[in-house]
């Protein structure tokens, strides 16, 4: 629906209540929805709130309030009342101009700049494994979060905070050096991330070896776990990194960098990108000056051991250390100077942090830490927490039997697009590297609309063949569907420059998928400002759907009336525009045909 009709109805339905009742409401408690299918009309308002004013029933309120409409709005044709409903029906000509006028026009679901400018955090990986099924949520939802942000007007930087620093890098490196032998990527024709990855689990695999030696010699597992040599061995090779040992510093930029190529090709196969890059290391040390401010301030309080830490139990969480005893950072230190290096950066309206929804307690307290210190931007800030992902048991292969890969998943859905286009039969008339390309897409966007038709806040079962369902709630239905209309559009030879004279009438199918197009600006806004790409993503398949159904009811190139064919093809033009900057908001690609 155009905005235009429905600002129109809510301020002539004030109207309506202030001459008929004498009474004023506020237009936002006017609220106005589609119309249930089985109900006609198109646009409903809810007439209950107006019943304090009236002092009738909902049903007569709703028929004079429908009457005053009727006489003021002359698109109105009809209207009908069902219990605390009115349903209005608005003329066919008003669809039509719709169509006509603002969905042709070039601009047509373009936001204005708004000038606000946001900054989505995402990814955040650590360089000491490959990236697995989390992260391809974390990093689809991060993406499509930004794009549907940019076309609601916003400035947008896409960021990425890469855990490339501690512990857990050095337990591969060291592995590396007791049991690598030197070997490269090149050498095991492995991807770099892989080879690191590797060396992690040999680390873990060696120590737990080592853990059962010293306790079969009568330490407890407790015991055990810090005298292991090699968890020694990494905690020293620690130190030496933060000490700027140029060995270890050089053995740490030389597996850092295979982990960045290995990342780099995941990241183009999954259709991802990023205006900006943080890195641990060179943030790991930042909070500092931030936890002097904050004692100085009264916000933070230091305990007998000289650590510090902060209150926050009247906030309903609880007392967190900030600094320990001995000077050094502890995670929310870090946090609490990036989010001030960022700010400072970029002076963004606000940040959301696109991170699982085990580390909400993490957010709690970062985010109250920062009110309390009276940082202006911190009520620009925002955790967009996201459940996690399942698979069914056996479906999918894991290198590791624990942690799905995310290359090896993206692999099999290509695969998995293969057979099952293949089955089909749509592939008659391709090239081999054309087919190649049409799996890719497929493949890919089966398993990115899988993932973000599903509300971020839910826990998901990603299951690899219902995504590919060419018939089903899937990403490859709406590809179809794309590339359905835009075959029809070739046979058709169509141009936008084709005359566009007016129709009679519609039918209900036509009406439909008019009506569902004219909300892609609303829907689009709803996502952006709830960071919700499945607000999107099933406003898209429901177009989709419509479509199908409009293209199985009516005939387009044969129309009888060429007025009525030149109309049909210019709605079907738009609908496939939509569908298609829709997709691509999602990160999914659409092919010019199956």
């Amino acid at each position: 629906m155009a905005n235009s009709i429905q600002q129109r109805l809510i301020e002539q339905t004030a109207h309506a209540v202030s001459a008929l009742y004498q009474a004023e409401i506020p237009t936002t408690q006017i609220t106005l929805q589609e119309t249930r299918k089985e109900f006609e009309g198109q646009i409903t308002i809810v007439t209950f709130p107006v019943t304090r004013f009236s002092k009738k029933s909902p049903e007569q309120t709703g028929a004079e309030i429908g009457e005053y409409l009727k006489a003021n709005i002359a698109e109105i044709v009809d209207f009908n009342v069902i219990k605390g409903f009115l349903n209005i029906s608005l003329a066919d000509s008003y669809w039509i101009d719709l169509v006509q006028r603002v969905m042709l026009a070039d601009d047509y679901g373009k936001m204005p700049r708004n000038g606000k400018r946001l900054m989505v955090e995402y990814s955040s990986p650590n360089t000491n494994k490959p990236l697995h099924l989390g992260h391809i949520r974390n990093n689809l939802l991060g993406y499509s979060v930004a794009e549907i942000l940019k076309a609601d007007g916003y400035d947008v930087i896409k960021a990425n905070l890469v855990n490339d620093r501690g512990i857990h890098i050095c337990k591969s490196m060291l592995a590396w050096q007791q049991f690598g032998a030197g070997e490269t990527p090149e050498q095991a024709g492995l991807k770099g991330d892989h080879l690191v990855g590797k060396y992690y689990v040999i680390f873990d695999k060696e120590y737990k070896k080592e853990i059962e030696a010293l306790k079969e010699q009568g330490q407890t597992e407790e015991e055990a776990k810090k005298n292991a040599p090699l968890i020694k061995a990494a905690q020293a090779m620690l130190q030496q990194w933060e000490a700027g040992d140029d060995a270890v510093i050089s053995l740490w930029k030389t597996m850092n960098g295979w982990v960045y190529e290995g990342f780099e090709k995941t990241y183009n196969q999954l259709g991802v990108d990023f205006d900006k890059y943080y890195y641990e290391s060179n943030t790991y040390l930042l909070g500092k000056d931030i936890i002097q401010e904050g004692l100085e301030k009264g916000v933070f309080f230091k305990k007998e051991d000289n650590s510090v830490w902060i209150d926050l139990t009247a906030e309903g969480l609880d007392e967190k250390l900030v600094l320990r005893g001995d000077g050094t950072s502890v995670y929310i230190t870090q946090d609490l100077g990036t989010a001030q290096l960022k700010y400072d950066e970029f002076q963004m309206n606000e940040s959301i942090y696109v991170v699982g929804n085990e580390q909400d307690y993490h957010f709690k307290v970062l985010f109250a830490i920062l009110k309390k210190l009276g940082k202006p931007w911190a009520n620009g800030l925002f955790h967009l927490s996201y459940g996690m992902v399942d698979l069914p048991s056996g479906k999918m292969k894991s290198r590791e039997g624990t942690v799905v890969d995310a290359d090896d998943l993206m692999a099999e859905m290509v695969e998995t697009a293969k057979l099952r286009t293949e089955e089909l039969g749509k592939t008659e008339g391709f090239t081999e590297e054309e087919k190649a390309v049409l799996y890719n897409t497929i493949g890919m966007g089966a398993l990115k609309y899988f993932l973000l038709k599903v509300d971020p806040k839910k826990r998901l079962l990603f299951d690899p063949n219902e995504s590919v369902d060419f018939q089903g709630h899937t990403g490859p239905f709406i590809q179809y569907t794309y590339a359905r209309i835009k075959s029809v559009l070739r046979k058709a030879e169509y141009t936008e420059s084709l005359p566009l004279s007016s129709v009679d009438n519609l039918s209900v199918y036509e009406r439909d998928l008019i009506q569902s197009l004219g909300n892609y600006a609303t829907v689009l806004s709803a996502a952006a400002s709830e960071f919700s790409p499945a607000q999107l993503a099933n406003y898209v398949y429901d177009v989709a759907k419509l479509y199908n159904k409009f293209y199985h009811e009516e005939t387009i190139l044969k129309a009888e009336v060429e007025s009525v064919k030149h109309f049909r093809l210019h709605l079907s033009a738009v609908a496939a525009r939509i569908i298609a900057e829709s997709m691509r908001l999602l990160g999914i690609q659409v092919p010019e045909r199956m």
